[in-house]
């Protein structure tokens, strides 16, 4: 549940004070790890500060849970083991069989799999749509859509969709919402503001900023949803741990002035990508003539640190660019200070090929981080030759 008292604070206030309450016996500034699985009780049903069992409730996820909806401007927040842990929560509280979804044709790969291998099991449809353009998402609805997924950013091709039409779309064909606010993070980003019904991440990235933690959220304005949605949180079981919660309330802290660092950096770089001869297209939503500009602009307080960019020699040179690096680290995942570099299409995409969400082959990503951008740069320039 969030706390009305930190509604009218900025943002970074918020981050750092919201959940964030002292220790009432030691006047610790910093939320303990309760790692602690039970809870003593006073009598039978006599719970101290409402705490039964650590899946069901924990005081160091509380905590979390309470400054995610603050960031979020939402009533209920929840924290889970992974993004995708929190994806699958959702999908088993808003969906039944029968029901259809309109999934983007740009979307995580580890999104793609969980609708095409695992919810399509249960009796749930499918459809691909280009939530960035508002008539291609009408003409993926049938009369049993209960639900639009939209990315924006999208990964890996750095898509925008306009929230508040699809919102519109969305009320109007008595579905709900869902943005994936991975890429932005709630600092740049407001989806609920726009009409969004929930919000998805994975703390994974931004938000525990480190590359140190696993972990996924869920944040919605709407009251009874949220207790629906804590309801089939805790019969599922896939919760977030108090030490986990602790990293990423920690990393939570710091958001606001590492996303002004990535996007600064991310900005410079795009500048020489798009004057490096062998690079074909830079894909970036600051760019003014990228075709969600202006939309972004609209709804972004910032256009975010991942950067995507075509080379020219195809999937062979793509590779052999994100091998030879030497500051950028060829791995999987973002959001961290550290500078991220990979192969879409045979890493975190690898489970889209053959399908109508297949990245292109050439395609390389970027995940910016908080280093000097000179330095950045001339890796980057090097491993281009």
């Amino acid at each position: 549940m969030s706390d009305d008292s930190h509604e009218h604070q900025s943002f970074e206030t918020r981050a750092i004070h919201a959940g964030n309450t002292a220790d009432p016996q030691t006047g610790a500034v910093v939320p303990p790890i309760y790692q602690v699985s039970t809870y003593k009780q006073d009598g039978v049903g006599g719970l101290r500060g409402g705490y039964e069992y650590s899946r069901s409730g924990n005081p160091t996820r509380t905590a979390l849970e309470e400054n995610l909806a603050a960031l979020e401007g939402g009533r209920r927040g929840l924290a889970f083991a992974s993004g995708l842990a929190a994806e699958d929560c959702l999908l088993r509280t808003l969906l039944s069989p029968g029901d259809h979804v309109v999934i983007p044709n740009d979307a995580y790969g580890g999104t793609f799999r969980l609708f095409a291998k695992v919810v399509s099991r249960w009796g749930v449809e499918w459809s691909v749509a280009d939530t960035s353009d508002a008539a291609s998402v009408r003409a993926a609805l049938t009369p049993k859509t209960k639900l639009i997924w939209v990315e924006t950013p999208s990964n890996p091709l750095l898509g925008i969709t306009d929230i508040a039409v699809v919102a519109d779309i969305a009320r109007t064909a008595g579905a709900k919402l869902v943005v994936d606010n991975t890429f932005a993070s709630p600092y740049l980003q407001q989806p609920l503001a726009l009409g969004a019904d929930v919000v998805v991440h994975s703390l994974t990235k931004y938000m525990g900023g480190h590359s140190d933690v696993v972990g996924g959220a869920l944040v919605t304005a709407d009251e009874a949803l949220g207790e629906e949605l804590a309801y089939h949180q805790n019969a599922m079981g896939a919760v977030a741990g108090p030490f986990d919660s602790w990293v990423v309330l920690r990393g939570i802290k710091t958001l606001a002035v590492r996303m002004d660092r990535h996007a600064e950096n991310a900005t410079k770089i795009v500048e020489v990508l798009k004057r490096h001869p062998k690079v074909t297209k830079v894909l970036y939503p600051g760019l003014p003539e990228h075709p969600g500009h202006e939309v972004a602009a609209k709804q972004m307080r910032n256009f975010g640190g991942m950067i995507s960019f075509q080379v020219a020699g195809g999937e062979d040179e793509a590779v052999a660019v994100c091998g030879r690096t030497k500051i950028f680290t060829l791995a999987e995942s973002l959001g961290g200070v550290e500078s991220l570099i990979e192969h879409p299409g045979r890493m975190t995409h690898a489970s889209v090929a053959g399908s109508a969400l297949e990245v292109p082959a050439d395609l390389i990503r970027v995940s910016v981080g908080i280093e000097n951008a000179d330095d950045l740069i001339a890796d980057l320039t090097q491993a281009l030759g």
